[in-house]
């Protein structure tokens, strides 16, 4: 019997190859739409080649992760390949799916990242942010300050700043604003909740927005600020909904609800989300 698949998505090459679902036309050779850079297999699905990493793993099921780095398939020792190659070809739809949405989501990314210079623009609060180099100092604690109106952040950075200078100032500021508006929301909801948190800390995890402790302690991503509002509220009330309820049960959701009534649109919106890359 060929075992159940289990599928998950993960959120942050000369191949084998299994056996197709149609044959290549005499002479020619197909591309490979979508390869893992440690590829060791390939599968033909509605005419796409994917090449994917194949790896054993001590588990009941056959597995496929589909990442920014494409599919992995991991599959018990004593599953045949020819099931896994079965099983790759019946989810072939679903894989395909994902590895576009995992391409688009690296196109979205390449197109945020940002060109640290004199007249860049970021997002800050959902809202663009172009950046202008003010040589003389004195424009604000740490040497930035938000220009609202205009929607420009002036750094006091001589306009021949190297980008790493001007990214590391920038990167400074957004996180005192981050600290600073998480307390903020996190004093705001959580007498609203009945909880008490205890400490703040920013994380600047790749995959997690967030995470609350037993104690009190809640981590929020730094990066959050690029989001609008209601998003980061969503987020802080989903850790704070945990010094209630430590799992996703239905009753967590609830709690979550009866504070941000839309918060499944909002967890959505936060999915789509394309953070500017900081690495």
């Amino acid at each position: 019997m060929r075992p159940l698949v289990q599928l998950a998505l993960d959120f942050l090459g000369p191949p084998a190859t299994s056996a197709p679902d149609a044959a290549p036309a005499a002479g020619t050779l197909a591309p490979v739409r979508f390869a893992h850079p440690r590829a060791n297999r390939q599968a033909r699905l509605d005419g796409a080649v994917v090449a994917y990493a194949f790896k054993r793993a001590p588990r009941r099921t056959i597995g496929f992760v589909v990442g920014p780095e494409g599919l992995v398939v991991s599959a018990p020792r004593w599953v045949a390949l020819a099931d896994v190659d079965a099983a790759v070809r019946e989810k072939g739809g679903w894989i395909l799916k994902k590895l576009a949405q995992a391409q688009e989501r690296q196109q979205r990314q390449a197109a945020a990242r940002i060109d640290w210079r004199d007249g860049a623009e970021l997002p800050f609060l959902g809202r663009p942010v172009r950046l202008e180099l003010e040589p003389r100092h004195g424009v604000g604690p740490g040497g930035a300050a938000l220009d609202e109106g205009r929607g420009v952040l002036r750094l006091a950075l001589p306009r021949g700043a190297a980008p790493e200078q001007i990214r590391d100032a920038v990167q400074a500021w957004l996180m005192r604003q981050a600290k600073r508006l998480f307390a903020e929301r996190l004093a705001h909801y959580a007498p609203q909740l009945g909880v008490q948190w205890t400490r703040l800390s920013l994380s600047s995890a790749g995959t997690r927005w967030g995470s609350a402790s037993a104690s009190g302690a809640i981590r929020l991503n730094w990066r959050l600020i690029h989001l609008r509002l209601p998003i980061i509220d969503y987020v802080v009330v989903h850790e704070l909904s945990h010094l209630r309820v430590m799992d996703h049960s239905p009753r967590f959701w609830d709690t979550v609800g009866a504070i941000v009534p839309d918060y499944a649109a909002l967890r959505g919106q936060l999915k789509e989300e394309t953070i500017p890359p900081w690495s």
